[in-house]
């Protein structure tokens, strides 16, 4: 059956999975955007996160979590261009009503909704992790801030492993550069070298020039930042110059299971990911989570960072619904309104797969693990991909979105020069 088709057979209750028995009926319904990219060189990491999305729903519709209430998901493609993104957000304000928006991948693609959503009074929670700097009453940030996966992990790779010497190399939009900015304060500061910066356009498989300048610096760590398909592009090269882990370890910043399934570990076992979830992560809520997720969309199926994180957004916000009709027992559309969410969303907190999640009063931002994993290599060609947690913090860390290396206002400086010299835009423009 047609994905898209047995989606809404399935929340239109015409289509009953089986075991699940019949669905009781619902008085309110609420809907939600999905906004992800189905197509274009970002679609391989965000389809599946709309499945995880999806699966939150499903399981609240099918249960009393949100008594009286039906949520009813608007699904709409960013195509992988942050245009798009905007486009489609004021079509599911405007035209589509939804309560909320869950969606979002690149850093480019939620600064471009954001100004839609200030127009119409949106909301929207943003999945990934993110180079900080900014702060919008119009974001839910269920994604990493800075000193959650970048700076911890960098301070692992000069603490734990003795690296001084790194490269960076990151696709040409406001993350990897921002990013980039915030490691490069942070390595002089702990007296460490940056021996060369590079940037891919998004989409862009030739890495040949990066992996010959690597060549020539022997740096201790390469520090990536490249989003999409151009991870394989860039690994193939690296490993096609005969550089490996055992010589020069990639940690990365955005390469998750789903991108590790479609590379294959073989390529890239013994390098390394920061994130905040591993689908490995040995704990009861965790192996349960998998099971229900592979019963859902297969055995096949592997679930990142992104994923989870996307998963727990959904109950964050229906927390925030619980809260608003605390004193009653049936909710209504009214209690999901986003100016109602944006009010109740703070201090409450989900027991994620990945561990306690909390919502920070005062930033939107989450209370998170933070952790480092290194590629397991299972011996075949193609497999599904998993990371041996190498270290985790020992609690979740307080959100801290603007980096301490610089005040905040030079930080928003920095992105409005950058905004500008791409004509406005969020990334490079296409040469």
């Amino acid at each position: 059956m047609n994905r898209l088709l047995w989606i809404s057979l399935l929340f239109a209750g015409l289509f009953i999975l089986p075991g699940c028995g019949k669905r009781q009926p619902k008085d309110e319904i609420v809907k939600v955007g999905v906004l992800h990219s189905e197509t274009g060189s970002l679609a391989p990491s965000e389809r599946s996160v709309i499945d995880a999305t999806l699966l939150a729903i499903k399981e609240i519709n099918e249960s009393d979590y949100l008594p009286g209430i039906e949520i009813v998901p608007v699904i709409k493609d960013g195509q992988s261009k942050e245009q798009v993104f905007a486009n489609e957000t004021e079509e599911l304000l405007r035209d589509d009503d939804v309560s909320a928006i869950f969606g979002g991948w690149t850093s480019a693609s939620r600064k471009a909704m954001i100004p839609v959503l200030e127009r119409f009074d949106g909301l929207l929670f943003y999945p990934v992790q993110y180079e900080g700097a900014e702060t919008s009453p119009y974001v839910v940030y269920t994604g990493a801030s800075p000193n959650q996966q970048i700076i911890p992990a960098v301070y692992w790779a000069m603490h734990d492993l003795g690296a001084k010497r790194f490269f960076l190399v990151g696709s040409d939009y406001v993350f990897p550069r921002t990013a980039n900015e915030i490691i490069k304060d942070q390595v002089r500061a702990l007296g460490g070298e940056v021996v060369g910066e590079r940037y891919l356009p998004l989409g862009s498989k030739d890495a040949d020039d990066i992996v010959e300048e690597i060549k020539d610096t022997q740096p201790d760590f390469i520090l990536n930042t490249i989003n999409g398909n151009s991870n394989e592009a860039f690994f193939q090269a690296l490993r096609t110059a005969e550089i490996f882990p055992q010589d020069i370890p990639t940690l990365s910043f955005s390469l998750d299971e789903n991108l590790l399934h479609k590379i294959g570990s073989r390529m890239l076992a013994g390098d390394y990911a920061a994130w905040n979830y591993f689908q490995s992560i040995p704990t009861k809520e965790n192996r349960e989570f998998v099971k229900r997720f592979k019963q859902e969309y297969g055995n096949e199926s592997v679930i990142s960072d992104p994923m989870e994180s996307a998963y727990s957004a959904v109950y964050l916000w229906a927390e925030a619904i619980k809260k608003a009709g605390r004193d009653k027992d049936f909710l209504s559309a009214a209690d999901a309104a986003p100016d109602v969410v944006r009010e109740t969303i703070s201090n409450r907190s989900f027991k994620a797969p990945g561990g306690m999640v909390f919502v920070d009063p005062e930033s939107h931002h989450i209370y998170k693990t933070a952790r480092v994993g290194r590629i397991l290599d299972s011996g075949k060609p193609t497999d599904e991909g998993q990371f041996e947690i190498e270290w985790e913090s020992e609690s979740p860390v307080r959100p801290i979105p603007y980096p301490i290396f610089r005040p905040m206002e030079a930080w928003e400086e920095y992105l409005e020069l950058l905004q500008q010299g791409w004509n406005g835009q969020w990334s490079a423009p296409a040469e």
